[in-house]
């Protein structure tokens, strides 16, 4: 989620959609740059627009950051227009904090254990840890998927219940919408791991609620992020007329569509879609969840995202509207991130996705929210507040595990 409500568009490297060529970023050094006031936003959105940089934030409230990746051409220059703001360096060489975050354990098939959140992983290597995994509890859990990406991928996930059998009210998370943002397909698979192989110790949440977990929604960005360009956000689908590719599926949502937060612009990273709903992903998506809807009901919706530890509420199309729930969700938000800190100090904020970040229309919360019909809906941003940002090193992903399914364990034992 982690965008600008109006992106100006990608780097160059990045925004040609016929061009699969490897984007290198070596070289690159990300800077995170204070917003002390409305005047300082303003010059840094001048700024970054005048060189064509691509900020992975931006300052979305006073005395909050614009973190941007600049590359070495743009180094003196940025420099020059910048220094007297005191930018601080988070990654000095941001290709090689990629190649270190990059190498990737070797997964031996059928060994679906703890040891697979030491790393970052293929996503190969994450359709076989599913399926392991479900080999491992063939009586809680069966392997779904929820349609196919633009490019034929499966948007695969697992669904694990207890021993009563399946129907009970539904528990669905997406992962990985944004292609860049990893942390999140770890950390679902950490929750979907220890809710599984924590049953027969523990059944309060199996026996009471079915889980539908897809670490990865968005297929095709991911893959791409793997093999050609780890920045990459939006899906891979070309865009008529444009030589930009991939639409934010986290702006294509069909309800509050073409608001603010969403761009009519095919280079930018928060593109809308050609219409409300159009990507082959959000179609198979919202008629999954419309189809489960048909035969159970939905008690939570959980969207996943990097970075900025935030636990967020509907709405992003409005800053002034609100849930019905509201009141009840923002103590139960409360104490939400009241739990992750009690695990390794982490402090998350909280409150509606629009007044806590920015307005983000045509985004999923506010679909289940108010289309599906389920009763809990959240957006979560995850580690971490900019000292790696997108680029999270894989010491980080079982601590970020462990405080998330504190978080969540707290939401699960308090929905009504």
């Amino acid at each position: 989620m982690k965008a600008a409500a109006a992106l100006f568009g990608l780097l160059a490297t990045a925004s040609a959609a016929a061009v699969n060529q490897k984007v290198t970023y070596d070289g690159y050094k990300v800077f995170r740059i204070p917003s002390a006031n409305k005047d300082h936003a303003a010059k840094l959105e001048k700024v970054t627009e005048q060189l064509g940089l691509q900020p992975w934030q931006t300052p979305y409230k006073t005395g909050t950051y614009s973190d941007v990746a600049v590359p070495p051409a743009q180094l003196a220059k940025f420099h020059e227009l910048i220094d007297h703001m005191g930018p601080i360096v988070m990654h000095e060489d941001l290709g090689s904090a990629i190649a270190q975050e990059g190498n990737h354990a070797v997964y031996a098939a059928g060994s679906a254990n703890a040891s697979w959140f030491d790393s970052y992983h293929s996503y190969k290597d994450h359709l076989t840890f599913l399926s392991d995994l479900q080999a491992k509890y063939p009586s809680n859990s069966e392997i779904v998927t929820s349609g196919k990406s633009a490019a034929g991928n499966a948007i695969t996930g697992l669904h694990i219940y207890g021993k009563n059998g399946k129907g009970k009210p539904a528990v669905v998370f997406h992962g990985t919408v944004h292609a860049r943002e990893w942390i999140g397909t770890m950390v679902n698979e950490y929750i979907l791991y220890n809710i599984l192989t924590g049953y027969g110790t523990d059944n309060t949440y199996l026996d009471k609620y079915d889980f539908y977990i897809f670490p990865v929604v968005n297929p095709d960005g991911f893959i791409y992020t793997q093999t050609n360009d780890r920045m990459w956000r939006k899906n891979r689908v070309a865009n008529t007329g444009s030589n930009c590719a991939g639409t934010d599926l986290n702006r294509n949502w069909p309800y509050k569509w073409d608001g603010q937060g969403s761009s009519t612009n095919p280079c930018s990273e928060t593109y809308r879609g050609a219409s409300a709903g159009s990507s082959v992903e959000n179609k198979a998506l919202t008629g999954w969840l419309s189809n489960l809807k048909k035969t159970q009901s939905v008690k939570l919706y959980i969207d996943w995202h990097s970075y900025s530890q935030l636990f967020m509420s509907p709405y992003g199309y409005s800053c002034t509207a609100l849930p019905g729930n509201n009141a009840e969700v923002q103590q139960m938000l409360k104490g939400a991130v009241e739990a992750i800190r009690d695990v390794h100090g982490t402090s998350f904020d909280y409150g509606p996705i629009c007044s806590t970040i920015y307005a983000a229309a045509g985004n999923s919360v506010d679909w289940t929210s108010d289309v599906l019909g389920s009763t809990y809906n959240f957006a979560i941003e995850l580690r971490d507040t900019g000292n790696y940002g997108f680029v999270l090193p894989p010491d980080q992903i079982v601590p970020s595990g462990e405080e998330s399914y504190a978080g969540i364990r707290y939401v699960l034992d308090n929905m009504k």
